[in-house]
């Protein structure tokens, strides 16, 4: 591998993004062909060896601006609810969301991969194809054996290097207070759900790593010089003449290389070009390329070259709450170490130095279930919510409605008293009425903010399922051993006679203590406290979805730009659908797949 400054003019293939997808296909391609001249384009900076992204606490460390490890999205205010700030992240650097990412090893079900082969119309894509590619790039440690999971890749899975106290109060709350539900050694195995686990994590169970693509796929070829890895720079259009696409042209990214003389710089493909740059990246460099739809372009001045009106629509998320909660003093957090105790963070560096174990080689998210509401539930959630259930849920009970687990820290800006260590319950909604788009704001500075609208915060079926998942996650927090009373920042504004308020509780409830009961006031004051904590989880997907043209898609299923020749699109923007998971696992899969067919096209054997 090559990392480099000053580079060729002409390579084989060039892929306009480095992030998870991209470093994937590109080391898969490397590794089978070493001649191949393969250059990949990075908007942010290297992740080789750098322990703010292999220690796998420190995933905190990217939402601070200043290290141009992520990028911030904030939604147009124009297109969300007066008064409210909607914003989401994306991982910008050599191997993207996988080397920022919180490390959660999250799975989706398998009737979500056959929906974007049956309904999205693309033969090749369903569970039968993808489960085996996702297996295939995995070592999952927990279980060398398991049929549904990998032995031999170089993404590892493992518990992590600590039993945390946390996970351990929340399965010892979901065995009592649950029985409805069991327990299971493996909650991601595609098919079943309503089943707690200790949750596992993209982290090497050995030394302690997170387990990402740039270090798994991209780092370890060192000694491939026609692998070239581009870090810092921005780019701005695919070249496209005589409908094919023929190169890229880019521009140094300020933030990374602030004395770097401005301008355009060009280079070419003799073979393909692929987009790569994620949900947010991909659609805006198609359409500053001319791809795209005729009111969009011609806003900005751009020629038109291929009319995609599906270009930047079809964004999908999950939405996400983590509830906030004092815990005792004996409890092990990650508090100390994301609010930068030196203290804290020398003693658990210390340890992950010896044996990669300690606080410093976990997420601090140890447990959790793929949630599927009983036929009770549903009905007591709410109507709008029932009708969307047997639209989409009711029929395929491999689907979950959402993850739903605890964290060993305080989640969010709160403000939080020196030295106290906090706990989570929360959730993500697997399938939000989100149905957003981003588009661009400027025809040539690749750094301008996206035009994004994130879709219906407002669904009535939504809210009434949020309202239902606030309340399940404050039942099980206050039978935790470990709860010590609610973050005082982070509760709804109850009224003063409400029976659902826990003001000066300081302690646990036994398991078979009854519910708290809530009136309509009560559900109107979470209701409120939901609009202002629930948050995007940064799981965006389908903006260059992978449908028919008529239909609306960007990409067809061998991932070809409808309209030009040698351009693919390759990363979570072609899913057609959302799926009910964190997304790292699914661009695994989209990106083994990706590696299969670009390795087919160039006669490439070995992939």
């Amino acid at each position: 591998m090559h990392v480099i400054e000053c580079i060729m003019a002409e390579f084989d293939i060039i892929f306009a993004g480095g992030g998870t997808a991209a470093c994937l296909i590109a080391g898969r391609l490397a590794a089978a062909d070493s001649s191949l001249k393969i250059l990949v384009v990075e908007a942010g900076p290297h992740t080789l060896n750098d322990p703010a992204h292999y220690q796998p606490a420190r995933f905190f460390d990217h939402l601070n601006p200043s290290r141009n490890t992520m990028k911030f999205i904030m939604a147009n205010p124009e297109k969300v609810p007066p008064g409210r700030v909607v914003a989401t992240t994306a991982g910008q650097c050599v191997g993207g969301g996988s080397s920022v990412n919180f490390s959660m090893y999250n799975r989706p079900a398998a009737s979500e991969y056959d929906n974007w082969e049956v309904k999205y119309s693309n033969p090749g894509w369903g569970s039968k194809d993808l489960i085996p590619l996702l297996n295939k790039c995995e070592t999952y440690e927990i279980n060398p054996k398991a049929e549904t999971h990998g032995s031999s890749g170089p993404i590892h899975v493992s518990n992590g290097g600590i039993s945390g106290t946390i996970g351990r109060d929340f399965l010892d709350v979901a065995a009592a207070y649950d029985t409805e539900r069991g327990y299971t050694e493996d909650g991601n195995d595609f098919y079943n759900v309503n089943l707690y686990t200790h949750w596992p994590k993209f982290i090497n169970g050995t030394n302690g790593r997170r387990s990402d693509v740039a270090h798994g796929f991209i780092y370890s070829q060192s000694e491939n010089k026609n692998l070239h890895i581009l870090a810092g720079h921005l780019v701005r259009r695919v070249i496209i003449r005589n409908g094919r696409a023929v190169g890229v042209e880019y521009t140094p990214n300020p933030q990374v290389h602030p004395d770097a003389p401005p301008g355009d710089i060009e280079v070419y493909a003799k073979k393909q070009v692929v987009v790569s740059g994620g949900s947010w990246g991909s659609p805006a460099i198609l359409e500053r390329s001319g791809i795209g739809s005729a009111k969009i372009l011609e806003k900005f001045g751009i020629t038109q070259v291929v009319d995609l009106p599906g270009v930047g629509e079809r964004y999908q998320d999950h939405l996400c709450l983590i509830v906030n909660f004092l815990a005792s003093d004996e409890s092990l957090t990650l508090d100390a170490i994301v609010q930068g105790d030196i203290d804290e963070t020398k003693k658990w560096s210390a340890q992950w130095e010896k044996d990669g174990s300690g606080m410093l080689s976990t997420n601090g998210l140890d447990a959790g279930i793929k949630y599927r509401p009983t036929d009770a539930e549903v009905k007591a959630i709410g109507p709008a919510f029932e009708a969307k259930w047997k639209s989409y849920f009711a029929d395929f009970p491999d689907r979950s409605v959402m993850w739903f687990g605890c964290a060993a820290m305080c989640f969010g800006a709160l403000p939080r008293a020196p030295n106290a260590k906090y706990f989570g319950v929360g959730y993500f909604m697997n399938h939000p009425e989100l149905l957003g788009s981003t588009h661009i704001t400027s025809s040539h500075d690749p750094s301008a903010p996206p035009d994004f609208d994130p879709g219906n915060l407002e669904s009535e079926a939504d809210m009434e399922f949020h309202v239902f998942a606030y309340k399940r996650c404050r039942e099980f927090a206050r039978r935790m051993a470990c709860f010590r009373g609610e973050h005082p920042d982070h509760t709804p504004s109850f009224p003063s006679h409400s029976s659902a308020t826990m003001t000066g509780v300081a302690a646990p409830v036994h398991a078979n203590a009854p519910d708290l009961q809530y009136t309509d006031e009560d559900d109107e004051a979470i209701k409120e406290f939901i609009q202002k904590f629930a948050i995007i989880a940064s799981h965006a997907l389908g903006t260059c979805s992978m449908m028919p043209r008529e239909r609306g898609g960007v990409v067809d299923p061998r991932l070809n730009v409808y309209g030009v020749d040698g351009l693919k699109v390759a990363d979570l923007s072609i899913a057609p659908a959302n799926v009910g998971a964190n997304t790292y696992s699914t661009a695994l899969g989209i990106a083994e797949k990706a590696a299969i067919i670009i390795a087919e096209d160039l006669g490439i054997s070995g992939i």
